[in-house]
Formats: structure tokens, sequence, C-alpha cells
């Protein structure tokens, strides 16, 4: 999509919609889903025209949303000389097909708007590799129905068949570059396997930033661990996964991985895609759910990622519930309060144990509690309090129990550095031969 393309969005209201959102607990309306849809086409560089909500008993096999509903739409079209129609709702090849020679302009169905942005957003090799497997196993199922340009006759030496007709050549072609896509992505995780076993053999816990998108995860972990992550308003505005050691109060050194974002309806395609990447998520000890605050959808948005966490198995891993952006709110008291109950109770019986902290991370406000909460959840390496008799001329030992215990009270007798300490249990181990009882 490029800059600042013209367009028109369009939503479906079922009337059997709220009895469906009911069974699934994660009630929305169409409103807010298109408002939604609003940002993430602004978020691909898209300026919004016009909004149109289509309310139906069940979706029209041929346009989604009806003859009468398609004129209109086409003299908004006209009206705005609009370049593409977004739809809030996954389109089948026929419905997009009918839809393109009806509007004659652009048309992309939601996740096709989110694919799209994640191939903006991906800037390592593996992310380019993840996306592009995902628009073509989207693209694969979307090949029939194109018209002449895709029955040509063909043939060649290695290529295609006598009589093979374009349409089979491309099947064929994708089939092959999925084959290989897969390939690759599956050496990706055999190498993330390898690096997570490396990085058990010595005991460092890793924490994992999860939560909807545009809730501030970036700009947090950057926060956390003073690294320059792409942080801004954009939905999706970090893909590839970013991991950073940090130092907690005990001063146990931890990593925090920073990770895509989810989103309602999140493409089947991309959550298999991503399956090298969110297993970083299934792996960690603790997760570091972070929820905008200032979102009037924060529990429904919560709700949905928690549903796919339940999806790729890491539901039950404890969690950190991080209430984010609390100083854009106008009470900072009662109504944090209020939303954290709101938001406890989506996460209450489909999550491990799950702790509340308020947060600002543009202000830094609420990170000191944070970082405690991370270390009272955390169980690998626990620490304990100890009292070491250390010779003085173990000047490595000495500085390692200063980098990596929290030092109480400490002091020199003879020729021996005697110190009380809380230490993790790997370093007790090593300095065993010290400790005093």
């Amino acid at each position: 999509m490029s800059a600042q393309e013209s367009a028109i969005l369009v939503g479906l209201d079922l009337k059997s919609r709220s009895r469906v959102a009911a069974a699934d607990h994660i009630p929305f309306t169409p409103e807010e889903s298109l408002e939604e849809l609003q940002t993430l086409a602004e978020s691909a560089g898209a300026r919004v025209e016009e909004t149109v909500i289509q309310s139906r008993t069940a979706p029209d096999s041929a346009t989604l949303i009806g003859s009468g509903k398609l004129e209109q739409l086409r003299n908004l079209v006209s009206f705005h000389e609009a370049d593409l129609v977004l739809f809030d709702q996954d389109l089948t090849p026929t419905q997009q097909r009918n839809l393109e020679r009806a509007l004659d302009c652009k048309i992309l169905d939601r996740t096709q708007l989110i694919l799209d942005i994640f191939a903006r957003r991906a800037r390592t090799r593996e992310g380019q590799l993840q996306v592009e497997l995902a628009q073509l196993n989207y693209m694969l199922p979307r090949l029939t129905g194109r018209g002449i340009e895709m029955s040509r006759l063909g043939g060649g030496i290695g290529t295609r068949g006598p009589g093979e007709t374009q349409l089979e050549t491309d099947r064929r072609r994708i089939y092959g570059r999925i084959k290989k896509l897969s390939d690759q992505l599956e050496g990706v995780r055999r190498t993330r396997g390898t690096q997570r076993r490396q990085r058990q053999a010595v005991p460092l816990a890793t924490v994992a930033l999860v939560g909807y998108t545009n809730a501030g995860k970036s700009t947090l972990f950057n926060r956390l661990t003073g690294a320059d992550v792409l942080s801004d308003a954009r939905m999706f505005a970090t893909l590839d996964p970013t991991v950073r050691h940090i130092v907690l109060p005990s001063r146990r050194k931890i990593l925090v991985s920073d990770t895509v974002g989810f989103i309602r309806n999140l493409p089947t395609t991309l959550v298999k895609a991503f399956r090298a990447t969110l297993e970083e998520v299934v792996e960690a000890s603790v997760l570091l759910h972070v929820v905008d605050a200032s979102s009037p959808y924060a529990p429904h948005q919560t709700a949905h990622v928690l549903k796919v966490l339940a999806e790729i198995g890491a539901a039950q891993t404890p969690q950190i519930l991080a209430l984010n952006k609390v100083d854009l709110l106008a009470d900072s008291g009662e109504e944090i309060s209020a939303l954290a109950q709101r938001v406890l109770g989506e996460a209450r019986g489909t999550a491990g144990a799950t702790e509340t902290i308020s947060v600002s991370a543009r202000t830094g406000a609420g990170v000191d509690a944070l970082l405690e909460s991370m270390d009272r959840l955390l169980t690998i390496d626990p620490v304990s309090r100890a009292r070491f008799r250390i010779p003085a001329g173990e000047g490595a030992l000495i500085h390692q129990l200063h980098e990596r215990a929290k030092v109480l009270s400490e002091k020199y007798q003879g020729d021996a550095y005697e110190v009380e300490a809380d230490v993790p249990a790997s370093l007790q181990r090593t300095l065993a031969r010290y400790v005093v009882e």
C-alpha cells in the first residue's frame, strides 16, 4: 500500500453477533472493531475518508454486504475518488473478485491489511521469512477464479507439462516456495531451541513481554532495559523479537524478551508462521502482560491476548498484568483500581499466578514495583540470605558477590572479608566453602 492512499472502511453487523460474542466471552461491537481497523489502516499509511456499517442477518455469499449497500458503496468510492476499500471481515475469493469488478478499485480484507503491515515492519531475515510464508498461505486458495490471465497454456523444460495452465504453474511454484520457507523456518526453530538450551545451562530466567498491539510493550521494554527498540503509536511497530539482560533488585540477572503484539482475529496463517518467535513466549518463566490502561477496551483486549496465549500453550505461565499508560488517566486512584478488577476478572481461571502493577512506561512510574514483582514470581535460581567469610585476596569472588547479590552488610576483619547478602542459589554453590553458619 503506497503512502496516503484514500480508503473507505466497511464493517458488518450481524444480528447474531451478540450471541456469538457472549459465547466466546469476548464482547465487542462493530463500531469498536471498525475503529481498530481504522487504526490499522492509518498505520499502513492510508487516509480514511469514510466508514460504513452494514446490518444483516447473514453475510451475502456474493458480495458480503448485499446489492443495496454495494450500490451505496460504489457512489462513495466515486465521490471520494477512493483508492481502496477495506473490509473488516475476511473475504472469500469470489466475494473479492465480485467487489473488485463492481467498485473498480483495490479491495482488501482485514487479514490482507495485517499481512501488509507485517511485511512493512519485518526487518530481520527471520521476520521476513515468517511474513512471506503467511502471505503465500493466504494467497494460495485465492488463485482460483482470477480470470483469463491465469488460464494461458504453456510449456517449457522443467517448468510445466504439456497443457498445464498458468494457474497450475503458479500454484506449483507457491507450494514449492512454501516448502522452502517452512524448511528455513524449521532451521530457525532448531537454532532457537539450541540457544534456549545453552541459556538454560546457566540459571538465567526469561521474562517475555506480551500484550495487545500498541499497548506500549516496546516503550516499557526500553524503560526496563535501556534498549532503543522502535516504539511509536503505529500498530505492530515491533515485529522482530529482541532480548536483553536486566538486573533485578535481588541482583539476579534475567533476560527480557520483547515480542510481536496480538490483535483480535489475528490471522491463523500468522500465528503458524510466527511459531518460532512465539516459542520464546511459551518457554518464558514469567509473562509480563502489558495492558493499555487508557483504552476503553482494555478488558476485552486482555481477554483476546489470554485467548491467544491459551492457543499456543502459555496460559498457565505466571503473569504480571502491567496496567500501562496510567499517566493518561484523569483519576489515578479509583479508576485504576476498578480497571484492575475488570482486567483480573478476564484473567481469572485462564492464566497462571497473576499480579497487577500500575505503571507508566513513558514516565517510569511504577517500574520499581514491577521489578520487585518480577523478582517475587521468578523461581529459577532462588535468592536466600547468607553470611560469608572470604579471604581478602579473593578479589574476583568478592567482585562477583557484589555483581550478582544484594549486599546487606560488609566489613574487613583481619585478612578476611565478612559479608551478609541476599544471594542466588547458583552463586551460593560457588561460595559454599566460605559460608559462615
